[in-house]
């Protein structure tokens, strides 16, 4: 697909794994340096893979305890009580990989294969609209048919479609890496967040299950990625590994080595950070060696929480409903909702049953977008829609300036509100809406700043009164 590829100004291959085995093998369980770790993290201070490594290796129930409070309090403190809702959105399925856990690989022909046309595009995004979606991310196999132009065209055609009330107001992407050029042009179209896994950062599972001669054989291409995108003029950029291919705390070892690297050379780390679970797909076999437990599920995402304070974490609908419920204390801030992964299943009526043969993998949580804000809402968080900060331009390094105290009373708590009302006029059944409502008062009594409680009150008035897209 690339005739030339060229990797970013002065590319290393930055996942040490001797290192990072290392540290797994010899640091020891040592609470003294455990709790001076966490007082760190909790002065919003990022830690480096040597002091992750020592929560790593605390799994004493006492010790374990403490990171999960650590990890709720510091997501009270940097993030509040919001949660952000977005939706996947499988744009085609075709794929010259034959990643060995994937029911896209090419190699197996009962996968039903399809590529969205313009016209169901615009269907399903109406779809998505109609529940009262207003942030996407668009998936995309690795395939020649779906080049930079195609992606960029059709992030612009998501952007232009507006049916009833609704609109999408941020379209990010999850596909392969691409070169410098590519970027550019998806750049330009006005997307968000570009992410990449990495799928496994370990050399020998990454080659064992990603054949040499397939494009996404070359590890080094697709962990300079995101270094390419940086160089290209994108400044939000999400990374992610795949858990159970192989052990959990590799990866969030390299996690935050990918995560410091980038910090590091370009002055921005990644927006997001994602840690799914391999899950039952069409014709695929697992070995389960490595799979991860649900105890430890919560442990590596407490862990991420404290080692990057700043960092999003991102939880899917891979994870059934109650391991959401519980995880999302621990630092989550990001969950899809509402999700539908067969291409084109958006616009379809509800069905009971997946139809793996024609998505991914198989999904844990399948209740409704309303039903997800209901219990949202319920818990005490706040759902939100919000895209102000990307669309004023407080994103990459700007971002991290206003990351401080003070941030989520000044915009985050009074913008996902206002989202959140939006929500409740034009989509909530009569029982969200009457709980959101009461959240919404119980949510601007909190806020001590009188001319911020003064200006969301007017505009989530306007808001009533059918005006949108109202932002501070």
């Amino acid at each position: 697909m690339f005739k030339n590829k060229v990797l970013s100004e002065g590319c290393v291959d930055f996942i040490d794994d001797a290192k990072i085995e290392a540290l797994i093998k010899d640091t020891p369980e040592d609470a003294v340096k455990v709790r001076e770790i966490i007082q760190k993290s909790l002065n919003k201070q990022p830690l480096s893979v040597e002091e992750t490594a020592f929560l790593i290796k605390a799994d004493s129930p006492e010790l374990t305890e403490e990171i999960f409070e650590a990890a709720r309090k510091l997501k009270r403190d940097v993030y509040g009580n919001r949660i952000v809702l977005f939706a996947p959105l499988y744009i085609g399925n075709y794929c010259i990989n034959d990643c060995k856990y994937c029911s896209f690989r090419r190699s197996l022909r009962s996968t039903v294969r399809k590529t969205l046309n313009e016209g169901e595009v615009v269907q399903q995004v109406e779809a998505l609209e109609d529940s009262g979606h207003k942030r996407l991310i668009l998936v995309f196999g690795e395939h020649p048919d779906y080049s930079a132009e195609f992606m960029a065209d059709t992030v612009r055609k998501v952007y232009s479609v507006k049916h009833g009330q609704g609109e999408i107001r941020r379209v990010n992407i999850n596909a392969a890496p691409l070169d410098h050029e590519g970027y550019k042009i998806v750049k330009n179209s006005g997307i968000g967040t570009y992410q990449i896994f990495q799928e496994t950062y370990h050399h020998e599972t990454y080659c064992k299950n990603h054949p040499e001669e397939t494009h996404k054989g070359d590890y080094l291409w697709r962990l300079d990625g995101l270094s390419r995108a940086f160089e290209a003029g994108c400044d939000d950029m999400g990374i992610g590994a795949l858990f159970g291919l192989y052990d959990w705390r590799f990866e969030v070892l390299s996690l935050i080595t990918h995560s410091l690297y980038l910090q590091e050379k370009y002055n921005v780390g990644p927006h997001t950070i994602s840690f799914p679970r391999l899950r039952p797909a069409h014709g695929i076999q697992f070995d389960e060696k490595y799979f991860v437990n649900d105890h430890d599920f919560k442990r590596l995402v407490a862990i991420l929480r404290l080692a990057v304070p700043y960092t999003g974490l991102i939880l899917t609908a891979r994870e059934t409903a109650e391991i959401r419920r519980e995880v999302m204390q621990f630092g989550v801030s990001q969950i899809d909702a509402g999700t539908r992964l067969e291409l084109g299943g958006y616009s379809e009526d509800d069905k009971e049953e997946q139809e793996l043969k024609r998505e991914q993998f198989s999904i844990g949580d399948v209740r409704t977008l309303d039903e997800v804000m209901s219990e949202l809402i319920k818990d005490g968080y706040i759902p939100s829609f919000c895209t102000s900060c990307y669309r004023l331009g407080r994103t990459g390094e700007h971002f991290m300036e206003y990351a401080i105290p003070g941030f989520i009373n000044k915009f985050c708590t009074p913008n996902a509100l206002l989202t959140l009302s939006e929500y409740l006029e034009d989509y909530s059944s009569d029982k969200t809406r009457e709980k959101g409502y009461q959240l919404i008062e119980d949510e601007i009594s909190k806020i001590d700043q009188e001319k911020i409680v003064k200006k969301l009150r007017e505009r989530l008035e306007r808001i009533k009164k059918g005006e949108r897209d109202l932002y501070f």
